[in-house]
């Protein structure tokens, strides 16, 4: 066994090997591959192998898209037939909603190029003649996946990884890792030790195992997964002798299983409820390519429902039940990234989906290793989307509801119960008491909205306008018209001092840093290429000390960028304080008139203008940090404050706000503000897909400030031509087919003449404009304000037109009042 090597895979899985083939096919082939026992012989083995394109998520679509792409080229590379049987995947609907849903997919499927076919009853009774569709309203039909055998896509990989250069030690379980002064590992084996610069875990069910040599709790337990297969249907064998198509792989989703042809037979692979968590304390030693009793009463039910859509699933017997462990996480994407604290360790981990997403996970992984950077934006699986309170308690019951919400529908604004509530801010049963119908962000428990007095506290979810959308209404008008008051204590915050602070902030971000004490400034963090990284509100509190404000779901992601900067001569300190500091923002015509009675401080607008800060008294709280700046676009500070006083400056600020018609304001009225000003949230319309002169963002950028990263690439967009435009559109949606209104939301193509020509990346109903309004990228020619265009809704075509830059209030008067 080799004794060095620029990176070191652990785990001979599809996933594991495709990290290696495609670190070997981007050039590093210096690569090698330790597996404990046999390729194959954790999950992959006992995989369905289906391929399923139909993913909400924007990055998790791209990844399987490139995936599937990849996969019918593999036997012609590397001579290995990898059983693809493209025979294409069917979705059934029962229901408007669940139509809607695939409606809302069909934005995402159209921005990143994946071909789909919505259908019929009888188009779905053409494709699946065995099935019953009376009961159906319509179908998604996606011609170019089907499923693949999961051991020959292994061995595909591993011939093209090793014809690369890339070596695979089989029977060689890792032992231990250390890290050495210089940063690189050794990995200790039971064959020996290898020194590498670089270590990638995709050991799937032992990810929790691996990933605790490094000192990492990785959010990612497997869950018991059963398929059926039973024995040949004469109708099955019937079909192959005439030299009929294999039937689609058929997903009832409204009653939760997948359906296909193996062998002439039937496979049935349910997503029931109740199906347990495993190997919540490790894999024991006793498992090896082994596989759990079969449990058919907990799959009666989906059995059953199978039963009536295909009749002929009555006809046949059962041969063998596959129950075997697939790796999960909280919300249901894998784990593809940097691991956070450590230097140079990466996760490929928590595939629920671990074929249909090795191709394209081992990509992207690769790029980012290799590069620095993954070609899209990937923070829908980033590992450092989760922190420390995703801990063991915490995955276990939170994988196995993603595992029963497989099928459920996935609506914009879904909220999960489980493992709920468990962070909270100190005002919690205040808020509570008010009204709060509850929404939950990075653990903490926030306020999406406020139900008045008679009206029940729940969320109807919708694709199209639901219960909520007066009451948010009504909460954004207040805080433009009154006052409104937010707590935001999960924002990420962080202090950083030193005396080489100033240095290390500047190399980090594109903006200038804050020069007096008192003064902030929006500063991006961005990538080689010029993307944006990270976005974060930097305020001087004193010489060589910076206070950092980024967003709530970003305390990990940011901390570990933060962290793995600093210097190595101790000039720098880091300090996260997002547990010790709430935040409460306070917005709205009124708003300086609140807290003047609460505070000394003079906060006339000479004396604490906009984008300045003070540390002053609130009621009896000391040591709050006032800061005139807010993300609704009014007047408003936004107070952090010392955790213990909380309660106190809640209450002081109620009591004073009663002359003032305050009111109680969530996260949803926020965003509905937000838009309304063209304010850019970070991962939604800020994204390393996007640079930051795309994002336009060109007023926070300063090029002649000395180096930074990303600003070779800016410099060098600036003379090429920048590619996209940043622009805000009023839609124009209609009630159509006698249904509500809906209005955009996110991932919505927008056309000109027929052609694609950008993306809608938000969207909200600006309730104080009275237009429904959309965020997003165009190629340049379509961004000049009264610029006509389309805008794809729930697969619906509508006007759109470009707008003058934040149409509330272009001129900030508001802000600075």
């Amino acid at each position: 066994m080799k004794t060095q090597a620029r990176v070191v895979v652990i785990g001979g899985g599809a996933v594991g090997v495709s990290t290696l083939y495609h670190l070997a096919k981007f050039g590093w082939s210096d690569v090698v591959l330790l597996e404990r026992t046999e390729l194959t012989a954790g999950s992959t083995w006992h995989a369905a192998g289906l391929l399923p394109l139909f993913n909400m998520s924007y990055s998790v679509g791209q990844i399987h898209k490139y995936s599937v792409d990849l996969y019918k080229s593999l036997e012609e590379e590397t001579g290995q037939n990898v059983s693809f049987h493209v025979n294409g995947n069917l979705r059934l609907a029962e229901t408007q909603e669940r139509m809607d849903e695939y409606r809302k997919y069909c934005g995402t499927a159209n921005t990143i190029g994946v071909p789909y076919e919505l259908i019929t009853p009888s188009e779905v009774k053409e494709l699946w003649p065995l099935a019953e569709v009376d009961d159906l309203v319509g179908a998604i039909y996606h011609p170019d996946d089907g499923h693949i055998a999961p051991a020959d896509l292994t061995t595909a990989l591993s011939i093209g990884a090793r014809n690369r250069g890339a070596e695979i030690y089989r029977q060689t379980p890792v032992t231990g890792v250390t890290q050495k002064a210089n940063d690189e590992w050794i990995v200790h084996t039971t064959k020996g030790d290898i020194t590498c610069e670089h270590v990638v875990c995709a050991t799937g069910n032992y990810a929790r195992q691996t990933g605790a040599l490094f000192g990492l709790d990785v959010p990612a337990i497997p869950v018991e997964h059963q398929y059926i297969v039973t024995e040949p249907h004469p109708a099955l064998v019937q079909r192959q002798k005439e030299g009929k198509p294999e039937l689609p792989v058929l997903r009832p989703s409204d009653d939760a299983y997948y359906f296909r042809e193996e062998r002439q037979g039937f496979l049935l692979g349910p997503y029931e409820k109740g199906a347990p968590a495993c190997f919540v304390d490790g894999v024991p030693d006793s498992f090896g390519q082994d596989l759990f009793p079969g449990d058919l009463e907990r799959l009666m039910p989906h059995v059953e429902a199978a039963m009536e859509r295909i009749p002929a699933f009555t006809e046949v017997g059962i041969k063998d039940i596959i129950n075997g462990p697939i790796s999960y996480t909280p919300d249901g994407n894998p784990l593809v990234g940097p691991a956070w604290g450590v230097k140079n360790v990466w996760l490929n981990e928590g595939h629920s989906f671990g074929i249909t997403a090795a191709g394209g996970a081992g990509r992207y992984l690769a790029e980012w290793i290799i590069e620095g950077d993954p070609s899209i934006e990937l923070i829908d699986v980033d590992p450092r989307r989760y922190g420390a309170y995703a801990n063991k308690r915490y995955t276990k019951l939170k994988n196995e509801e993603a595992y029963e919400h497989v099928f459920v529908i996935h609506y914009p604004d879904e909220e999960r119960p489980a493992a709920r509530p468990a962070k909270m801010s100190p005002v919690h049963d205040r808020l509570d008491a008010a009204g709060a119908v509850w929404g939950q962000r990075y653990g903490w428990e926030r306020p999406n909205w406020f139900a008045p007095e008679g009206v029940e506290r729940k969320d109807v979810w919708s694709f199209r306008r639901t219960n909520y959308f007066e009451h948010v209404g009504n909460e954004a008008r207040h805080m433009r018209e009154k006052a409104g008051l937010i707590d935001l204590t999960s924002f990420s915050k962080f202090e950083i001092s030193g005396p080489g602070a100033e240095a290390y902030l500047d190399r980090l971000v594109a903006n200038t840093i804050p020069k007096k004490v008192g003064r902030m400034s929006l500063s991006h963090a961005l990538t080689q290429t010029g993307g944006v990284r990270s976005e974060f509100t930097i305020t001087k509190l004193a010489e060589n000390r910076y206070y950092l404000i980024s967003s709530g779901s970003a305390e990990r992601f940011d901390w570990d960028f933060l962290f793995k900067n600093l210097p190595d001569d101790g000039s720098v300190r880091l300090d996260n304080v997002t547990n010790s500091r709430g935040v409460f923002v306070l917005s709205g015509p009124n708003a300086r008139d609140i807290l003047q009675q609460l505070t000394d401080s003079d906060l006339s607008n000479a004396a604490f203008p906009w984008l300045t800060g003070q540390t002053i008294n609130v009621g009896l709280a000391s040591d709050v940090r006032a800061l005139r700046v807010n993300f609704v676009g009014e007047l408003g500070w936004e107070l952090h404050h010392p955790i213990e006083y909380q309660r106190h400056i809640f209450g002081e600020i109620m009591r004073a706000g009663q002359a003032h018609e305050l009111g109680l304001v969530g996260i949803r009225a926020m965003d509905v503000l937000r838009v309304e000003k063209s304010y850019r949230m970070w991962a939604k319309d800020l994204s390393r897909e996007y640079s930051a002169f795309e994002s336009g963002l060109d007023r926070f950028i300063r090029l002649n400030k000395g180096e930074f990263t990303g600003r070779e690439a800016l410099v060098r967009q600036q003379q090429e031509g920048i590619p996209q435009r940043f622009v805000t559109l009023e839609v124009f949606p209609e009630a159509r087919n006698g249904r509500q209104i809906a209005d955009p939301g996110g991932n919505e193509p927008l056309y000109s003449n027929g052609t694609m020509i950008g993306r809608a990346t938000s969207g909200v109903y600006g309730h104080n404009l009275g237009k429904s309004l959309a965020l997003g990228y165009v190629t340049p020619d379509y961004a000049e304000p009264g610029t006509e265009l389309e805008i794809e809704i729930l697969r619906d075509r509508f006007q759109a037109r470009v707008l003058p830059e934040s149409p509330w209030d272009p001129e900030n008067e508001r802000l600075r009042a």
